[in-house]
């Protein structure tokens, strides 16, 4: 085992490392004078630690076993979505949490579930050997696999975590050498759909919100929509947001404002700039610069990844490498995409750097089965 680990990808660990400590800096910052929100060094201390043994244990981990446990995994996984609907906290709208766990931690369910799917799917294709999906025995039972999960988080409700289970699932039918015409046809379907959407949402998005409010039930994610849909009609106060992480990341200009010195941040003018907005804080403190460079950061970890799941012989390990990617790519590019508003509003954090301890945990667990692929892979070992 231990000349194994001989063949980590030391570049990936570098930058896992150096996203703790640009994580750090920022959250600092971001929560400097907030009120609502303490600076808790201890805590944050305790999650790295545990983040970083968790990827060293998944990475020493064989992931082959995992994959023949996939679908054991993927049962736990609706039953822990099916708990925290009844028995969760909400925050923010959404039941999704386990609160109270030790060392004041928190734990979110659909967190682990992405990693689960992404197992459960690359099981199930990895049958095929690279052949084209066939539509009845393979398009649409990976659909139904994914389905069950997205409507669990659906009614949650937290719609952001939903759409990234869909672009996984995406991802998946990719890289797992689906049919043109299916592609096609999907690609059709989801056009007309989001159309049909937001023809339907401009329609009927005002008595919809009063008949949620009559009954007591979460209407934060219409006002965010309609934040995007219809930026010039919507209430300034659901613009606000967004509307002002525009400004902050404006006046950091090429070089930023520089560390500490984020007067919209330090204002609270951006609400959570420690979760979700943590792009602004770059964006105001760092300027075009130090979000390029953050950027650059995402590319090159993402590149490496590609090149794992291109010389990898298994083809459960390439799929499951290929489902990361598109999670973390499309978690990358919403969070900035929101920031700089071309994007809907949703809950999503910027990976690695937002704080959340089970997003944080989560990743590293994600990045380990990386390494896992790449350490107890024969072909991969030749090769280097």
């Amino acid at each position: 085992m231990l000349h194994k680990f001989k063949k980590i990808d030391p570049l990936i660990v570098f930058l896992l490392l150096a996203f703790m400590v640009i994580s750090t800096l920022l959250l600092y910052s971001a929560t400097l004078n907030d009120s609502m929100f303490t600076f808790d060094t201890k805590k944050l201390a305790i999650v790295y630690s545990i983040s970083i043994v968790a990827f060293f244990l998944t990475a020493a981990f064989d992931y082959r076993v995992l994959i023949k446990t996939s679908y054991y995994l993927y049962g736990i996984g609706i039953l822990l979505l099916v708990a925290v609907y009844f028995f969760g906290s909400k925050i923010n709208g959404a039941r999704g949490w386990f609160k109270g766990l030790p060392f004041g931690l928190d734990f979110q369910p659909v967190e682990l579930v992405k990693i689960i799917l992404i197992l459960t799917l690359a099981t199930f294709m990895a049958r095929r050997k690279g052949e084209p999906l066939e539509l009845l025995r393979d398009v649409i039972p990976i659909g139904l696999i994914a389905l069950l999960p997205i409507s669990l988080v659906i009614i949650q409700p937290d719609l952001g975590n939903a759409i990234i289970l869909g672009v996984i699932l995406i991802g998946m039918y990719w890289i797992g050498n689906i049919k043109l015409i299916y592609a096609f046809l999907g690609a059709a379907i989801i056009t007309g759909l989001s159309y049909l959407f937001i023809f339907l949402f401009k329609l009927y998005h005002v008595p919809l919100q009063a008949f949620l409010r009559s009954k007591e039930l979460p209407t934060h994610w219409m006002d965010r929509i309609n934040t995007f849909v219809n930026p010039t009609e919507a209430d300034k106060n659901d613009t606000y947001h967004v509307d002002n992480a525009i400004r902050a990341i404006g006046s950091g200009s090429l070089t930023g404002e520089g560390y500490l010195n984020g007067s919209s941040i330090h204002s609270n003018f951006i609400p959570v700039a420690y979760t979700d907005s943590i792009f602004v804080v770059v964006g105001e403190e760092f300027g075009f610069v130090g979000a390029s460079i953050l950027l650059l950061m995402y590319f090159v970890l993402i590149y490496r990844m590609i090149l794992i799941s291109i010389y990898c012989d298994n083809y459960a390990g390439s799929f499951i490498i290929i489902g990361i990617v598109s999670m973390l790519v499309f978690q990358i590019f919403q969070n900035v995409g929101m920031m700089i508003g071309i994007m809907p509003l949703t809950g999503i954090t910027l990976p690695f750097i937002s704080y959340g301890g089970t997003s944080l945990l989560i990743n590293m667990v994600a990045m380990g089965l990386v390494m896992s692929i790449r350490m107890h892979d024969d072909k991969l070992l030749d090769e280097e």
